[in-house]
């Protein structure tokens, strides 16, 4: 059966062509950076716990050795065709596949449909550019790695806080926010809850960098228990819109460098900051749009 596996073997296979890049081009630290990448995608599943601890050290300490070089530049003769259109095949493929995909359990895992026909759209994608641009074979993979030098180690970063807030509800983080939680909202308030759930969400991103890191926390104290089972809540919208109320602490913070820094650096903005500063006039409306939306919900 075709599941995650086989989406972590196309993203494998990308590092790992990164890495051989790197090492022809003789940028040694990127190239050890993109194949510790390819290590845990090939073989995450089989290091254990201390091995991947020990890969995700190494990928830090590479990242902060300084011997990093930013992305080469753009060719100037870049291609020229129906670019948009052999970029939507990626999402049309996604969506089709999906649809596609659910329909045929035996063959394609249901529950990875999704990330299954992402990964195949990204490799139509790539052949098809290749056909109708007449691209060299490893354009692809050199534009791609030129992009993921160019933002360097806030590539990861989305995945290590991700997993850093697996980390915490696994140490019970969620527990101790949840009997805090539970003190401070009067009994039976719904519109308390909302507003510790919701806020929090905003709050641990906004200190974690990732809304995929506070989840786990805030579901497990406030979400499931009060929300949901307390209050009655549908986990469906109460998950969804306590994501959106994260992602509206992603938009004011720092931490999520690869969103907020990155693209200053990458722009050249003399305001370092210039890019929170513009967000952050949607993000707070954005956050009590949320906040209302969940107590209407639920109430």
């Amino acid at each position: 059966m075709i599941g995650l596996g086989f989406v972590y073997l196309v993203a494998g296979a990308f590092f790992a062509g990164c890495a051989v890049l790197g090492i022809v081009d003789r940028r040694w630290a990127n190239a050890l950076f993109h194949a510790l990448l390819a290590l845990s995608f090939f073989a995450g599943d089989r290091i254990g716990d201390v091995g991947n601890g020990v890969l995700v050290l190494a990928l830090v300490a590479t990242a902060t050795s300084g011997r990093m070089r930013r992305g080469e530049p753009a060719a100037a003769d870049a291609p020229k065709g129906p670019l948009l259109i052999l970029a939507l095949v990626i999402p049309a493929a996604a969506l089709g596949g999906t649809l596609l995909f659910k329909q045929m359990p035996t063959l394609i895992d249901p529950k990875q449909a999704t990330l299954v026909a992402l990964a195949m759209g990204v490799l139509l994608a790539l052949a098809l550019c290749h056909r109708v641009l007449r691209a060299p074979p490893l354009a692809g993979i050199r534009a791609g790695r030129r992009l993921l030098d160019e933002i360097g180690w806030a590539a990861v970063m989305p995945q290590l806080l991700a997993s850093l807030g697996a980390v915490f509800a696994l140490a019970g983080v969620g527990d101790v926010v949840g009997g805090l939680a539970g003190a401070a909202i009067p009994a039976g308030s719904v519109l308390g809850a909302v507003l510790v759930y919701a806020l929090g969400m905003a709050l641990f991103t906004i200190v974690m960098g990732n809304a995929f890191a506070a989840f786990p926390v805030m579901a497990a104290g406030v979400g499931i228990p009060l929300l949901v089972r307390q209050f009655g809540g549908d986990p469906a919208p109460v998950a969804a819109i306590g994501m959106l109320a994260g992602f509206c602490g992603t938009l004011l913070t720092p931490m999520a460098a690869n969103f907020n820094i990155v693209p200053a650096a990458l722009l050249e903005l003399k305001d370092r900051y210039g890019v929170i500063r513009a967000q952050a006039a949607t993000a707070l409306p954005l956050l009590g749009f949320n906040i209302l939306l969940l107590w209407w919900v639920i109430r």
